[in-house]
């Protein structure tokens, strides 16, 4: 599966959701190494498992997953002859006690839950081990039973101990007088007075240590050195023998190092498991049937980053169809539709629950190519279809029939003609693979071949005609449109202009000009077209251009078959800027011929930057022009 198309799709956001539902660093792993399946059993496994252990908890089950605190290092140090101190082995004596418990659990769901319970046969309940562990070490310390010797040296410890607190007491009595504070202290492990530095002859000792002021000398009195070094001698022992118990329960803690490991790596599956069961409810996320044929049918489809945000999609192909063509306006869902059906692909091919009905059917595909927008041509200085087509290459490169193509917009970026005739045979090379491919596209052309070739199909995205606004909902089946002319109606374009761009839409742009301009007299509301006509009578040529173009007039362009809108007036060399669906061009005049005036087309004052700039756009300039903000842009795209 492609790095770059799951990035396309944002699967890594999906990732970064899931993680924070795992509770191991083991479980954690398995989010982070998460990536789509292409084996249809092994999927079919994963998903079952998250839909029972999803069942699980949404009856109220609380899994006694353990949560593998401190026992990562304690793993990694295991067979490196460093010796386990006695807190690795208070998290190792927990560790144990909690997959015993777990596999406790685990046997009472055989029945509700065979698939997910089955993984608890793994565990190791290492009893012998446990006990080990349990005898020699309670509370962080080892305890005096664990071994003879350690009983005995800790023995005589006390005896010491108690001989030297008497001497203390005694000490503390006889010294008060000059003590610079009645309280004992101790210096590199031994025990001092505080003396006053005036009387410092009047105790016999050494000094081990002084005040930072000097006015306290810390002395240790000669009647307890030998005591004090007869203690230190038994502390030294004390520390061996305690050294000995842990490295003998190190020993035998790596003598099960397999065992452990074991167990480790089953409670991060039940971990990830259950991860994936909580981000299943909290998704709203089901189970789907399988098949490795291309065919999706799933209804009331949600992008899992939108949620309750968007309106449910339904969605099939692949079984009278393997190319579906969805056309509408503008920020009408077409996008949201393409990476909808992508990302839940990648998701149940990772055993994700996804947010569509019960029933609903999936595909299982080798690969998915993606090509939508991802900012790469301006990090690279590419144009919009440079871009598109260094896409292009490589979906071809590993196009075949286990491959689920989604490309948005396609023929943008470039002359609409070209770009609609290298589209089109894009998508017959992709049918005649037998690829699956899921496009947008504003183009009429390209749905008009989808709706004539086979193994094709057309959908559109809904909009509400007296509202003017995208329904969101994909109706699959029949084409759409931009709805250019209903929405120039209700915005105040007159009508008869309107009924006029409709003929000229209807008759593909093929125009008898001479026929037409000998009927423009009997037709005013109807502006006269000028346009170069080469004839063999050169008498006949209509190539006068009896005014300049203006911002906002209405132009035909015979050589691509379509209208755009003067956008920039023309330079010193006669290039004139025109936009043609939303993509900016430099054309000569020469090639230009006036279809409708500007004055036509806009009321009077007419503010041309709604057509001319994106709404972000004019927002800014609008903000702008009331007050300076810091770090506010317009930015404007190259022109082709």
């Amino acid at each position: 599966m492609q790095e770059q198309a799951l990035q396309r799709l944002e699967f890594h956001r999906i990732k970064e959701i899931l993680l924070q539902y795992a509770v191991s660093y083991r479980g954690k792993q398995h989010v982070e190494q998460l990536l789509p399946m292409t084996g249809i059993k092994v999927i079919r496994q994963k998903l079952d498992e998250t839909a029972e252990a999803k069942a699980m908890l949404r009856f109220g089950a609380s899994v006694p997953i353990p949560s593998l605190e401190g026992i990562e290092p304690v793993m990694q140090l295991l067979g490196t002859g460093y010796v386990l101190n006695e807190k690795d082995f208070m998290h190792m004596h927990q560790f144990l006690t909690s997959c015993a418990q777990l596999a406790k659990y685990m046997a009472s769901k055989q029945d509700a839950a065979p698939k997910v319970s089955s993984y608890a046969a793994s565990l190791h309940e290492l009893n012998s081990l446990k006990g080990d562990i349990d005898r020699s070490i309670r509370g962080g310390r080892v305890v005096d039973s664990a071994s003879k010797e350690l009983l005995k040296v800790r023995k005589r410890l006390a005896v010491y101990e108690d001989r030297l607190k008497g001497k203390l007491d005694s000490l503390m009595s006889k010294h008060r007088s000059i003590l610079q504070e009645q309280l004992l202290s101790t210096r590199n492990g031994r025990y001092v007075l505080p003396i006053k530095k005036e009387h410092r002859k009047l105790v016999k000792g050494s000094v081990l240590d002084e005040s930072a002021s000097g006015q306290t000398v810390y002395i240790e009195p000669a009647e307890i050195m030998s005591l004090q070094v007869e203690l230190s001698a038994l502390r030294a022992e004390e520390a061996r023998e305690e050294l000995k118990v842990l490295s003998d329960l190190t020993a035998e803690a790596e003598g099960y190092a397999h065992e452990l490991e074991i167990n480790v790596e089953t409670v991060g599956t039940y971990d990830f498991i259950f991860a994936k069961a909580k981000y299943a409810l909290a998704l709203g996320g089901a189970n789907v049937e399988l098949n490795d044929q291309g065919i999706m049918d799933f209804s009331e489809a949600r992008h899992p980053l939108m949620g309750e945000r968007m309106v449910p999609l339904d969605f099939v192909i692949g079984r009278s169809f393997q190319s579906l063509i969805i056309t509408g306006p503008n920020t009408g869902g077409k996008t949201l539709a393409l990476k909808t059906v992508g990302l839940l692909t990648a998701m149940v091919q990772s055993g994700l629950l996804i947010p569509v009905k019960e029933g609903s059917m999936m595909s299982i595909f080798s690969n998915i190519a993606v090509d939508i927008g991802d900012g790469q041509s301006i990090e690279h200085a590419l144009s919009t279809f440079s871009a598109h087509i260094r896409n292009i290459i490589d979906i071809l490169r590993i196009a075949n029939r286990s491959t689920l193509v989604l490309i948005d917009e396609m023929a943008s970026g470039t002359d609409p003609g070209e770009g609609v005739g290298l589209s089109v045979a894009i998508l017959e090379e992709l049918h005649r693979r037998g690829t699956t491919v899921v496009a947008t596209t504003h183009f009429s052309e390209i749905k008009n071949f989808a709706e004539a070739a086979s193994g094709f199909e057309n959908a559109r995205m809904e909009f509400d005609a007296e509202t003017l606004q995208p329904l969101y909902r994909l109706r699959i089946g029949e084409a759409g449109q931009s709805y250019a002319f209903l929405i120039a109606l209700k915005l105040g374009i007159p009508e008869q202009i309107v009924h006029r761009s409709r003929a000229i839409a209807d008759s593909g742009f093929a125009f008898d000009y001479l026929k037409q301009e000998e009927q423009q007299a009997e037709r005013p509301l109807v502006p006269a077209v000028s346009v170069e006509v080469e004839q063999p009578s050169t008498s006949t040529s209509k190539a006068s251009h009896s005014r300049s173009f203006q911002l906002g007039d209405s132009v035909y362009i015979p050589y691509l078959g379509r209208t755009g809108i003067v956008c920039e007036l023309e330079d010193a060399k006669g290039v004139v800027g025109v936009l043609i669906q939303k993509q900016r061009f430099k054309i000569n005049k020469k090639r230009l011929s006036l279809h409708i005036e500007g004055k036509d087309l806009y009321p009077e004052n007419y503010d041309l930057d709604i057509v001319f700039e994106s709404k972000e756009d004019r927002k800014k300039r609008k903000l702008m022009n009331r007050k300076y903000v810091k770090g506010l842009t317009i930015e404007k795209k190259a022109e082709d």
